[in-house]
């Protein structure tokens, strides 16, 4: 029997500054944009402790079964002025603020960090943000007309510092430059969407700016399924002219649109659409030779296995064997042991 995380002793909702009644949606922009504001890379060093409580805040109230056992067994000492169950005692009020070393970085400071940044992203990196969404630009310049003229010059240094140092093919990717930008302005400009939009306002405009930056910087080429798509792409890249057939015959008939499981879509989750988009495009091309039936009709089997290879986290089981089934087996290993078949009778 695998072991009982251990209860925070903390408000997690005090941690993330969200009510208690919080949902799904509210918890998860939160935060995203309490790891903007403190993520080591743009904070420095001295901030991956309180990255970490952001991380474990998250990972318990965006879990319906780890936030029920939250809410019971902790939240009820708060109420009650008793100690939390297995934990320090309670209080009311927020977590007490890390020991700080250092001062924290100043804008100026986190925009350099992200310039450097952007300086060192990988090919892999650039193909992502090639096909994230892009940053809302227009959206952008109707909010920079209620910065100071202080934030608007450091925005315009920033951009024009952080497009030099892209390589000159990224540069000239519309969605690549944008997704540069609208990080840049979200670091800028926070306080000023904090005050003009409001706290919840100013969550989901940081969130549209960031979105493709998100998506993609950070992330392996086909996100968490990276090993699984390359052996994939390995072994389409080695089947022979008898394979390729085999493989075609899997996708004969219609396949119809590519499935997605019942807790996240294309729309909501920009990073995995990414990774399904490029897991896609390299297990087509892993498999070469004249564009014959048996060709095209191995690579839209390719196309499937490998959307469903990245997506298979996402799924149920029994809802992945129903959408890989062709598959599971041969392309798609099969997870854990096989049960064994009961004889009739037995």
């Amino acid at each position: 029997m695998p072991l009982r995380p251990t209860l925070p002793t903390d408000d997690l909702y005090a941690r993330l500054g969200v009510p208690r009644d919080a949902s799904l949606e509210a918890i998860d922009l939160a935060w995203r944009g309490l790891l903007r504001r403190h993520h080591p890379d743009i904070a420095g060093p001295d901030a991956l402790e309180l990255a970490k409580r952001i991380n474990v805040a998250h990972d318990w109230l965006s879990d319906p079964d780890l936030r029920g056992r939250y809410d019971r067994e902790r939240l009820v000492g708060v109420r009650d002025g008793r100690p939390a169950r297995g934990g320090a005692p309670a209080t009311a009020g927020p977590p007490a603020a890390p020991r700080v070393h250092r001062r924290p970085p100043t804008v100026a400071e986190q925009v350099t960090a992200i310039v450097d940044r952007v300086g060192r992203l990988s090919a892999d990196e650039l193909d992502r943000l090639g096909r994230a969404e892009p940053a809302p630009i227009a959206f952008l310049a109707t909010l920079r007309r209620f910065a100071s003229l202080e934030s608007q010059a450091l925005l315009d240094d920033a951009q024009r510092a952080a497009l030099a140092a892209l390589p000159p093919a990224a540069r000239r990717r519309p969605s690549i430059r944008d997704a540069v930008i609208g990080r840049i302005a979200e670091t800028v400009l926070g306080d000023a969407l904090d005050d003009l939009l409001g706290e919840s306002g100013g969550i989901r405009a940081r969130e549209r700016l960031t979105r493709g930056w998100d998506a993609a910087v950070g992330q392996p080429r086909y996100g968490p399924a990276t090993p699984a798509i390359e052996e994939l792409l390995v072994r389409l890249a080695g089947l022979s002219q008898e394979d390729i057939r085999a493989l075609a015959a899997t996708a004969r008939g219609s396949l119809g649109p590519a499935p997605w499981p019942d807790s996240t879509s294309p729309d909501e989750d920009d990073a995995l659409r990414v990774s399904s988009e490029l897991a896609s495009i390299d297990a087509a091309a892993a498999i070469t030779g004249p564009a014959t039936s048996s060709v095209v009709g191995a690579r839209r089997a390719a196309v499937r296995i490998a959307h469903l290879l990245v997506l298979r986290h996402a799924f149920g089981v029994a809802a992945f064997e129903r959408a890989g089934a062709r598959w599971i087996g041969s392309y798609i290993p099969r997870v854990g042991p096989e049960r064994p078949r009961v004889r009739r009778g037995a």
